[in-house]
């Protein structure tokens, strides 16, 4: 039996200098970017729409007996269409109780067709060669918003028998384009209030006090005004083709500045920075120290024929420990990320390594960014 244990120490100390040149105090690049890519138009938005179905036509690898949802559907749709079955007696593989989910777009009128994704509920093995049967898609309110039919394409499959099997991607999840039909208007009336509201997709009043001004400036009076960091409101009572209005504003570019920010995941020790982070004066000390401890178990036994001693296990334990030196790294005023990439790099830390580092700097307020760990 053998047990280690792992000890790694990092150190940040903010304020101390020297070692890699300077970034620079320079100001971030900035752009222009489109006001579509920034805003969306409040109330214009997708509906999520889910239903529950049947898939049939599978080649016997579908729901098994102890799955009673799917049998007991088979029967109320056969029920409907005048044949009654005793639902207990029915044994049948080549269906397959599903969800279906589907997005029901802005604008949307009846007869729009949409994509819909159907998925295995039961334990189905794959549903591959199914056709799914018609199913109503409901929205939050629960009402009728939709209906779906077709049959389905997978990305993938799963063949063999007696526990040799292969599995490419999902079988058990599929897609039908253009399977759902919309039977409900959903359609708005932007101009029916006087007034539109543009959402930006993160708060910034600098951004949003530039989306007015752009679009004052654009139109020659003043029709839009922000009214926090995230709305921009437009008067729109006088205007005639509000489509055209809405194809003008969305067409403007407006200067964006964007937001330093680092985004750690420690699951996969994935960490994306932004060039415009910048860090303060920093040293980063570094060390591992590995401790192992080794234990073998010996049997210790009397010698034959002797009456006298017993037979006993008797552990015998080793301890070794191995501290590397530390190894260092100092940051001036208004580094760079590529800079404490390469430090990082030099001093052999790993993507964890580096979560821990990160996380430390941000403690020692030498990081200039939010530090989201997701």
């Amino acid at each position: 039996m053998r047990a280690r244990t792992r000890i790694k120490a990092v150190v940040v100390l903010a304020g101390l200098m020297m070692c890699l040149p300077a970034g620079g105090n320079e100001t971030p690049e900035v752009g222009h970017t489109p006001i579509r890519d920034l805003t969306t138009v409040e109330g214009v938005r997708e509906n999520p729409l889910i239903g529950y179905g049947l898939v049939v036509g599978l080649a016997g690898t579908g729901d098994r007996r102890q799955t009673m949802f799917s049998t007991q559907t088979l029967g109320n749709v056969l029920q409907k269409m005048g044949v009654t079955i005793p639902t207990a007696a029915v044994s049948v593989k080549n269906i397959a109780a599903v969800f279906v989910t589907a997005s029901l777009p802005a604008f949307s009128r009846p007869g729009t067709q949409i994509d819909v994704t159907v998925s295995s509920v039961g334990d189905a093995t794959s549903l591959s060669g199914g056709t799914l049967l018609l199913t109503p898609l409901y929205a939050a309110d629960g009402q009728v918003y939709g209906e779906a039919q077709g049959a389905l394409v997978l990305g993938g499959y799963s063949a063999g028998k007696g526990g040799n099997t292969k599995q490419v991607n999902h079988p058990t999840a599929g897609r039908i384009p253009n399977g759902g039909l919309v039977e409900r208007d959903v359609a708005i009336n932007l101009g029916s209030q006087g007034r539109i509201a543009l959402m930006l997709r993160d708060t910034d009043f600098r951004v949003s006090h530039d989306v007015a001004d752009a679009i004052n400036a654009e139109m020659g009076r003043p029709i839009a005004s922000a009214v926090d960091g995230r709305r921009v409101e437009l008067q729109t009572a006088s205007e005639a083709n509000l489509p055209a209005l809405l194809a003008r504003v969305m067409a403007l570019r407006v200067q964006t500045h964007p937001r330093a920010k680092v985004v750690v995941n420690e699951k996969t020790g994935t960490i994306v920075m932004g060039k415009e982070v910048r860090l303060s004066a920093v040293s980063i000390l570094h060390g591992d120290l590995s401790v192992e401890i080794a234990t073998e178990y010996q049997v210790s036994q009397p010698a034959p024929f002797s009456y006298r001693g017993n037979t006993e296990v008797v552990p015998q334990t080793t301890l070794d420990t191995h501290d590397q030196p530390v190894r260092k790294i100092e940051l001036t005023e208004g580094a760079r990320v590529e800079q404490l990439v390469h430090g990082l790099q030099a001093i052999g830390a790993t993507a964890r390594d580096v979560v821990a580092i990160l996380e430390a700097i941000k403690a020692a307020g030498a990081l200039d960014a939010d530090l989201e760990v997701i």
